[in-house]
């Protein structure tokens, strides 16, 4: 895999309210998939966040969907203006991760319309992306890649929508069907049998030979509007200014929930020490889990940053705090240190707040991380509360010493029985490089 720039995720973003910066971060994007020779970048995703549980989260912007589709509309208009596709999904109602393949969101008109249908509406409307991805559920019993009244009575018909419809990896049920309601392009790499299907059906009269000519069209289309802007692409972009753009989103998208007694920012000339204290602290964070990880070319750990900025004027030591069920091997890409540990849970605890009661500041980074049933497509999470007895940790932490701040990285909102006791509390959300 060739390395990319990782910016931070939609869920993070999300918390800018600034569609300018997604249309920045959009044109990134577009000029790197150009450089890389490919036509379409599959994204962004926009599906309405239904619950804080579902695991893929932390790639959706919002649960609600003007602000979702205002950044989406903005991520779009970026994309395309260097001439490649964007491709917002998933289209539509797929709000979980759990069965998603086979699950049924059935809902009326009006909450279709209203939660999970105008956020789609915005990004199609204000940013006219070339192409657009079905979701793998059924929506109202029919499948959302063949449901005629999804691509249509409303994508075709009410917004005007005239690009490629593509399907989620495996989302094709019924390619006959879905050819036949508007889905352009089986992916992935269906083979010959789908077309031997299509062929078949019209042969037999059960697909009118216009419908394969339409989706023949729009896949022409999408090819041709966009192998210009690829083949004149230079194989080069400016990378130092991707990564400050990566970094300037970041910090525009980190959430300061609580800040009592002037915690933070840590006065770096009276804290001499700063203790350091959980496993996110040591992880390379950028994204959760699952098809949206990728090879990051700049990389730094919480520890790594927090280490840098106090170069010369505090000492940084570091506690683990607790133990996580992650290595630092996501999806076979290596993007952290080995996290192999020998301490029991009770020593951990006992060392980090050890640390602390010497410390003047302590910051506590922790929260989710890419694994099954938490940050992580495929799965959703078990539960609203931190794992790893992450609770405990935090308590015993904020009787050792009041400078304590907690950060927490994560896709979506978490439960913080330990709120009261705690004076600052920053969500950091994926921040990507």
């Amino acid at each position: 895999a060739e390395p990319a720039t990782c910016f931070p995720t939609a869920a993070t973003v999300a918390n800018s309210w600034d569609p300018a910066l997604g249309e920045e971060i959009g044109k990134a994007l577009g000029e790197e998939t150009a450089s890389y020779r490919v036509n379409v970048i599959l994204g962004p995703g926009l599906n309405t966040k239904r619950s804080p549980l579902c695991g893929r989260d932390f790639e959706y912007f919002s649960e609600d969907p003007y602000l979702s589709g205002k950044l989406a509309a903005g991520y779009v208009r970026g994309i395309q203006s260097v001439g490649v596709s964007a491709c917002p999904k998933h289209f539509a109602a797929n709000n979980q991760e759990l069965r998603r393949m086979a699950s049924n969101s059935v809902l009326d008109e009006r909450t279709l319309r209203e939660l999970y249908l105008t956020g789609f509406e915005i990004a199609v409307k204000e940013g006219r992306p070339k192409c657009i991805m079905t979701s793998y559920n059924r929506v109202n019993g029919t499948y959302a890649n063949e449901n005629h009244h999804l691509l249509q009575d409303i994508l075709h018909g009410e917004w005007g929508y005239d690009g490629a419809v593509v399907t989620d990896w495996g989302g094709s049920n019924d390619h006959v069907e879905g050819v036949r309601e508007g889905s352009t392009l089986e992916m992935p790499c269906p083979g010959f049998g789908s077309a031997k299907r299509l062929m078949q059906a019209v042969e037999e009269g059960r697909l009118p030979e216009s419908a394969v000519d339409a989706r023949v069209d729009e896949l022409l289309e999408l090819v041709f509007t966009t192998d210009a802007a690829v083949k004149a692409a230079p194989k080069r972009f400016d990378r130092d200014a991707h990564h400050a753009l990566a970094r300037r989103a970041a910090a525009e998208s980190v959430v300061l929930l609580k800040n009592e007694g002037g915690v933070l920012p840590i006065d770096l000339g009276r804290a001499k020490t700063i203790a350091v204290v959980g496993e996110n602290a040591i992880k390379m964070m950028t994204v959760g889990g699952g098809s949206s990880s990728l090879k990051v070319r700049h990389e730094y750990t919480p520890l790594e940053g927090i280490r840098a900025a106090a170069a010369g004027k505090a000492e940084v030591i570091y506690e683990r705090g607790y133990v996580g069920d992650v290595t630092g091997d996501y999806n076979g890409v290596k993007t952290g240190q080995d996290l192999s540990e020998s301490r029991s849970e009770a020593q951990l605890i006992a060392d980090a707040a050890a640390a602390a009661r010497k410390a003047d500041a302590v910051i506590f980074v922790g929260g989710l991380n890419k694994s099954n049933h938490q940050d992580c497509e495929g799965d959703d999470r078990l539960q609203y509360g931190l794992p790893y007895a992450q609770d405990k940790v935090i308590g015993v932490l904020a009787e050792a010493n009041p400078n304590l701040a907690v950060v927490i990285v994560s896709g979506n909102a978490v439960a913080m029985p330990w709120i009261d006791r705690v004076p600052a509390v920053l969500e950091a959300w994926f921040s990507g490089s």
